[in-house]
């Protein structure tokens, strides 16, 4: 159905593809630097405007070439977090050596999850943020269902089971036998974030869990507790394809004002990337200005 919408109106998909993309230039060539693709679009948790800037303080502070990808919707040429079936510019990842994802419950016709299938086939490291344990929801007559929950078990560790409740938040501590391990550093014990926890365990694979978060204000019953404990891993480490990923369920759009979060999530791109993170932890000083935008 999406190739055939698609090969209808090749002019219009061309231009979306340039304008969905964000990519900064580069002081020096390409080829010298490390080329980090963003893919964003989680309906949600305002990917869009958190990514960037993320984006902003590897271009900026750590010397990596970023391009953001970003949902549109294919019939107003308009970015729009909520329209599921569209994320032009993945050609991108062909040349990434990269990828962070942040995305919920796309659709993509079948040519643009190819690109992703390739790059995770590659081998290459990948990063991916709280809602890519959901990132695909395609119709039970779609070959690519198996992706809804085959995705985040396999890349990541875990798929979507539950959280713990829109008015909760959570406390976030550093597994102590953990604490020397590169991604931690610079990281505060403990620190609180907006974000309300997901249930994630038992994780799948060989994730070496990092950091805790314990649920705050938890709209689950004592019995729901009992089944889905207050306590989960929210960061850790895992392979793919013999490749280093770092996956957070955090990631509220007010928990990047928070520097222990942004240094974390770059921290875990340097040690996928297979680089050094400094001793006192990744360079997370924004660049500009960011302010939270609200949650939709």
């Amino acid at each position: 159905m999406w190739k055939s919408a698609l090969s209808t109106i090749p002019a219009v998909c061309a231009a979306l593809a340039v304008i969905a993309i964000h990519s900064w230039p580069s002081m020096a060539s390409a080829d010298e630097k490390p080329h980090v693709v963003f893919v964003t679009g989680d309906c949600e948790y305002r990917s869009e405007v958190s990514m960037p800037m993320i984006a902003r303080i590897l271009e900026q502070r750590h010397n990596m070439r970023c391009t953001v990808l970003y949902a549109v919707n294919q019939e107003t040429g308009k970015r729009e977090p909520k329209f599921r079936g569209n994320i032009p510019g993945l050609e991108a990842l062909k040349s990434a050596d990269l990828a962070v994802f942040f995305v919920r419950f796309r659709s993509l016709p079948n040519e643009q999850f190819q690109l992703i299938q390739d790059y995770l086939e590659s081998g290459k490291p990948v990063v991916g943020l709280r809602t890519s344990t959901h990132a695909f929801l395609y119709p039970e007559d779609n070959e690519l269902k198996t992706w809804n929950d085959g995705f985040g078990l396999k890349v990541f560790g875990q798929k979507w089971i539950t959280h713990h409740g829109h008015t909760s938040n959570t406390d976030v501590s550093i597994i102590p036998e953990k604490s020397t391990h590169p991604v931690l550093r610079g990281i505060d014990g403990e620190f609180h974030c907006a974000s309300w926890l997901y249930h994630v365990a038992p994780l799948v694979g060989d994730c070496e869990p990092l950091l805790t978060g314990k649920s705050v204000h938890s709209e689950k019953s004592a019995e729901q507790q009992r089944a889905y404990p207050p306590t989960q891993p929210v960061a850790w480490t895992k392979t793919y394809k013999g490749a280093r990923v770092f996956f957070t369920t955090l990631g509220h759009p007010q928990d990047f004002e928070q520097l222990s979060m942004r240094r974390l999530l770059i921290n875990g791109i340097l040690w996928s990337l297979g680089k050094d993170v400094p001793k006192g932890g990744a360079n997370a000083d924004v660049v500009g200005s960011y302010v939270a935008p609200p949650t939709t």
